[in-house]
């Protein structure tokens, strides 16, 4: 058989699966596409901001219906019903540059925001910090979590794990009190030494925040060619 033969038959034969698939996909892909625009969506976290909590190489589940509801493929909101809460954890668009983040919230409407030392204070008052639970793995590469500090730090009725680097150089571990004013929110990454958070773009718009991140769906890491972590995936977050 000709090599031109072989070529035929496959193009005939890619030519007939897409003319049978054809209506499949295009009623999946614009099924999915509004989906994911207004109700769940998933994203990919490529930093170690939210260490320990998010791994680089996590893909993490985003509740978009978790505050309201928007309009398929737009910022439109048509529906209201929560608003984010102190320890929440939320993903949204950069005040920056519109590049999506996940962060946690710290502060809300009414709030005054205040570190010291990389403790956390909420109007005057300082957040609880503690060991963590025995058993605890961060999950880290062992040469980073060498260098880490770690501690439980309990904001509204939620603890979750933080870390801090010390030997990270122009971390900005204090500052002035900051008041947050009427829709706008205070975010920042459980990494204190390293995340690019509200310390350097200022607050969050209510309307920038997309959605809650509430579990992780899989798990790779990309620092040890794509191996999964199976024990993250499915995992919920706190």
């Amino acid at each position: 058989m000709s090599t031109k033969t072989v070529k035929e038959k496959c193009l005939s034969f890619l030519r007939r699966q897409w003319l049978e698939w054809r209506t499949t996909l295009f009623v999946i892909v614009f099924g999915l596409v509004p989906l994911k625009s207004s109700f769940a969506d998933w994203n990919w976290v490529p930093t170690s901001s939210m260490n320990p909590t998010i791994l680089e190489g996590d893909m993490v589940f985003v509740n978009k219906m978790a505050f309201g509801l928007r309009v398929p493929l737009t910022m439109k909101r048509v529906g209201r019903w929560a608003d984010p809460e102190p320890g929440d954890i939320v993903v949204l668009f950069s005040p920056e540059d519109g590049i999506r983040l996940v962060k946690r919230v710290i502060g809300v409407p009414g709030d005054r925001i205040e570190m010291r030392d990389n403790q956390l204070f909420v109007n005057g008052e300082r957040l609880k910090y503690g060991a963590l639970p025995v058993g605890f793995s961060s999950g880290l590469e062992k040469n980073l979590e060498k260098r880490a500090v770690f501690a439980e730090e309990t904001i509204g009725r939620r603890g979750h794990a933080v870390m801090a680097i010390p030997s990270v150089l122009g971390a900005r571990r204090s500052f002035e009190p900051i008041e947050v004013p009427d829709g706008k929110y205070f975010v920042m990454g459980d990494n204190r030494d390293v995340s690019h958070d509200s310390r350097a773009f200022g607050l969050a718009d209510r309307e920038q925040i997309i959605g809650e991140a509430t579990h992780v769906i899989v798990s790779f890491n990309i620092l040890d060619r794509l191996q999964p972590r199976w024990s993250r995936f499915f995992s919920k977050l706190l």
